[in-house]
């Protein structure tokens, strides 16, 4: 058996393809490495002090939900306060922007 895969090995390593495959291994490490979590595996939506967000499964990163568009929205933070924080700036700054009407 050990001769079998031997062989396979060699035949590997003797290939044209061989420098191009551990040229993408490497790349993806890299890829890997320097970008971390994609945040693919999202929780369903929590609810906590009156603020919507969903919880990456994987690293715990949070980001804030819209339940009326049903999707996720600002920057992704693991400081659950600093979120709630920016959405109620974000929010009071769009309020003194709207413009009032003269009666």
């Amino acid at each position: 058996m050990s001769t079998a895969v031997h062989k396979a090995a060699t035949r590997f390593k003797n290939s044209r393809w061989w420098p191009t495959g551990v040229a993408t291994s490497l790349v993806g490490v890299a890829v890997v490495a320097l970008r971390g979590c994609w945040h693919r595996k999202m929780s369903w939506p929590i609810e906590v002090q009156g603020c919507k967000y969903q919880v990456c499964m994987s690293c715990g990163i949070k980001r804030l939900f819209n339940e009326t568009t049903f999707s996720a929205y600002g920057p992704f933070r693991y400081d659950l306060d600093e979120l709630i924080a920016r959405a109620a700036t974000a929010h009071t700054a769009s309020v003194s922007e709207t413009p009032r009407s003269s009666a």
